[in-house]
């Protein structure tokens, strides 16, 4: 059986926030789109910051800690254990914001507020649609920058 290539996918972020990056997560092939959440940037600092804009492969894998197969990045200069999985916050904790993110792409349905911070919401069952729209295949995702003119 041959394998099939990898779906190709894009993030295109909003500007940054200390409350969090929202993004919106597309797989035009498998007519999936979702909201993102990410930590804010802050240099590729391990655990603070969102991933830098590149095109990156993604793989399923299991996470013992999620109880769930979770999208693992390949080769983020620099850092390990990115990863795409359920969450609804990522703030910067420096300042007081709550976070369910060190570094990872959270997804949710909706762009809301929980515990007076920017969020996503519904952020498991949007991954849950999430794992079965991409049904194991790898990732080629292109994270962008939405440039406001």
């Amino acid at each position: 059986m041959r394998k099939l290539p990898p779906l190709e996918a894009t993030l295109l972020r909003r500007p940054y926030t200390d409350q969090g990056t929202i993004g919106v997560l597309a797989i035009p092939e498998v007519q999936y789109q979702s909201y993102s959440m990410e930590l804010p940037w802050r240099d590729n600092q391990t655990g603070i910051s969102c991933v830098p804009v590149d095109t990156y492969l993604l793989f399923p894998r299991w996470s013992n800690h999620w109880n769930s197969f979770v999208y693992q990045f390949k080769d983020v200069p620099d850092r390990s254990a990115v990863q795409i999985h359920w969450g609804n916050v990522a703030g910067d904790k420096s300042l007081g914001f709550k976070s369910h993110s060190l570094g990872c792409v959270l997804l949710g349905s909706c762009v809301c507020e929980i515990w007076g911070q920017l969020a996503v919401g519904n952020s498991k069952r949007t991954f849950r649609k999430f794992l079965k729209a991409t049904l194991g295949r790898n990732l080629l995702l292109d994270i962008r920058e939405a440039h406001h003119g």
